[in-house]
């Protein structure tokens, strides 16, 4: 009998690894003359284009520059590729693609896939490169967190620029949240694995008058008065993507 549940549980695996695989997939440039491929164009109500919603066994995606899709299939941040050509962020694509057979794969799943096929269809080679940076790191401040534990509500996120407002979600928003503004890697080492409610208000360095966020002092006096965690500086292990090679036009589909 052991042997039984084995040997199907070999065939159900073998059958999960052939279906890691894009069936089909159809990799469009975007013609920026055209203007239903335009920005302007998917802005109007006539765009009627379904995102994928994971899981699924098939991934669409619309007026995307490689570059994201590149951060999006290795893992990284957009600003940590290096050797990037200039249009890498100002071409956009399309790309519709199903996965074979009828297996429905998570978000993390499809990632593997999506690499795949950029390194078919681009020909990208790229390595990873790790560089010692200055950055900061997310610590507790000595009067402890301030943090609000979430308590059933659904993940929410926003950043308009002076405010970040989570809620269910972990100290790594806060983090990214300060990277954003910083523009220097953030690390956090709070030890804080919880999923929390925050509401961050802070001035930009870049708008000290803006009202009304011109009392809230900069991020660094708002996390840590705000939240009771503090940024301190410290030299950070960044991973980055060097690019050795891509090409711009897509192969054919």
């Amino acid at each position: 009998m052991t042997r039984l549940f084995l040997a199907l549980g070999l065939v159900v695996l073998a059958g999960m690894m052939r279906a890691q695989s894009f069936e089909a997939a159809s990799v469009r440039l975007e013609d920026p003359n055209d203007p239903h491929s335009s920005l302007e164009y998917t802005n109007t109500p006539q765009f009627r284009v379904v995102q994928t919603v994971f899981p699924s066994n098939r991934l669409t995606v619309r007026h995307t520059g490689l570059k994201s899709l590149i951060c999006m299939s290795f893992g990284v941040k957009c600003n940590n590729i290096l050797g990037a050509p200039d249009w890498l962020d100002r071409q956009h694509y399309d790309v519709d693609a199903k996965v074979e057979g009828e297996a429905r794969l998570t978000q993390e799943q499809m990632v593997p896939l999506l690499q795949k096929l950029l390194e078919e269809r681009f020909h990208l080679k790229v390595h990873h490169e790790q560089r010692m940076v200055p950055g900061y790191a997310l610590v507790v401040a000595k009067e402890g967190s301030k943090l609000k534990a979430n308590t059933g509500a659904p993940y929410f996120g926003m950043n308009a620029g002076f405010e970040v407002k989570f809620q269910n979600a972990s100290v790594d928003a806060i983090a990214m949240a300060a990277e954003h503004e910083l523009k220097q890697p953030v690390v956090d080492k709070t030890g804080l694995t919880g999923k929390y409610d925050f509401d961050l208000i802070f001035t930009r360095d870049d708008s000290p008058g803006d009202v009304p966020h011109a009392d809230y002092g900069s991020i660094f006096t708002a996390i840590e008065k705000e939240l009771g965690l503090r940024l301190t500086p410290e030299r950070i292990p960044v991973d980055y993507l060097a690019i050795d090679h891509v090409e711009r036009v897509p192969t054919e589909n």
